[in-house]
C-alpha cells in the first residue's frame, strides 16, 4: 500500500508539475500589468481553464520546424531552376524555419513537484489530510516559483489557496483516521495571518501584503498538525529567508537593503513544519 501510495504521489506531482510552467509565465507580470494572454511568439494561449492549463509550450510553438525548399541562387534562370517534379533535379535542401517557445521547457518545476508530493505521502501515510496536502502543493510552487519571477504572490492564488485549506481539512476533520484538528487550523491561519500583518504594519517596505494572504493558507496547515508545528514552521521560513539573505551578501550579489522574494522561504518553512507534523502525528 505504501509504494502504491508513493507511485500515486509520484505521478500526480509530475502530472501537476508539468502545468506550472505556462501559469507561472502568465502571472508572473508587474503590479498593475494584466496576465499575459500570448507567448512570447505573439501566439494566443487557448486551451482549458481560458489557456491557464496547457503544456509548456503553446501549440504553434510546439509544431515541428517547417520544412521550406531553398530559394534558388541570384541570377538563376527560372527554366535551370530545379524542381521538386523534375527526376533529374537533386534532392531539394531546406531550411529550418525556428519557432519560438512560449516557456524554456524545464524539468524543475515537475521534479520539484513531484519531490513535495511524496515527501508529503511518505510523510502523511494513508490519512485523510494527505488529499489536501497534495491539492495544495502545486499551487504552492506555482506561487513559489511567481514571487521567485517578480516578487509578487497573486491574489487569484494566496486567497483561493487558503480557502481550499480550510474546505479540504475541514473535509479531512469529518473523516476518520485523521491525525489535526481543523480548529486549530482556523486559529492557526488568523495567528500567522496577524502576526504577518502587523510585520506588514511595522514596516510596509519589507514585507509585503501578499505574503500576509499566504500567510493565511500556511497558517491553517502548520495550525492543523497544533501550535508548536504553527511556531517551527513559522519560524523556519525566517530562517530559510535569512540565510539565504546572507548568502548574498557574503557573496556580494546583494546589499542589506536589496529586496528578496520571502514567498519561496516561507513555503519552505511550511513545509518543513507539515512533514514534522505529520511524522509525528
Amino acid at each position: 500500500m505504501d509504494a502504491v501510495l508513493l507511485a500515486l504521489a509520484t505521478v500526480w506531482g509530475a502530472a501537476t508539475g508539468l502545468l506550472i510552467p505556462r501559469a507561472a509565465y502568465r502571472f508572473a507580470v508587474e503590479p498593475e500589468e494584466p496576465w499575459r494572454t500570448a507567448c512570447p511568439a505573439g501566439h494566443p494561449l487557448t486551451g482549458p481553464a481560458r489557456g491557464w492549463l496547457g503544456p509548456a509550450r503553446c501549440t504553434p510553438c510546439a509544431a515541428p520546424a517547417a520544412r521550406v525548399p531553398e530559394a534558388p541562387a541570384p541570377g538563376t534562370p527560372a527554366s535551370e531552376a530545379p524542381t521538386p517534379e523534375s527526376p533529374e533535379s537533386p534532392e531539394p535542401r531546406t531550411t529550418d524555419t525556428p519557432t519560438t517557445p512560449a516557456y524554456a521547457p524545464s524539468t524543475l518545476a515537475p521534479l520539484v513537484t513531484a519531490l513535495v508530493c511524496v515527501a508529503l505521502a511518505a510523510a502523511t501515510g494513508a490519512r485523510p489530510e494527505l488529499v489536501g496536502w497534495l491539492a495544495l502543493a502545486p499551487v504552492a510552487v506555482l506561487l513559489a516559483v511567481v514571487d521567485r519571477r517578480v516578487h509578487r504572490l497573486p491574489d487569484p492564488l494566496t486567497l483561493p489557496l487558503a480557502a481550499a485549506a480550510v474546505l479540504l481539512l475541514g473535509g479531512a476533520a469529518l473523516l476518520p483516521g485523521h491525525a489535526g484538528s481543523w480548529t486549530s487550523g482556523l486559529l492557526g491561519g488568523l495567528a500567522l495571518g496577524g502576526f504577518y500583518l502587523l510585520l506588514f504594519l511595522i514596516n510596509p517596505n519589507g514585507m509585503g501584503f501578499g505574503d500576509v494572504k499566504l500567510a493565511l493558507a500556511l497558517g491553517v496547515a502548520l495550525g492543523w498538525y497544533g501550535w508548536t508545528v504553527l511556531f517551527v514552521g513559522g519560524f523556519a521560513g525566517f530562517l530559510f529567508g535569512a540565510a539565504y539573505g546572507l548568502a548574498l551578501v557574503l557573496l556580494r550579489r546583494a546589499g542589506r537593503s536589496t529586496g528578496i522574494p520571502f514567498g519561496p522561504f516561507m513555503i519552505g518553512g511550511a513545509l518543513t513544519g507539515v512533514l514534522l507534523g505529520a511524522l509525528a502525528g
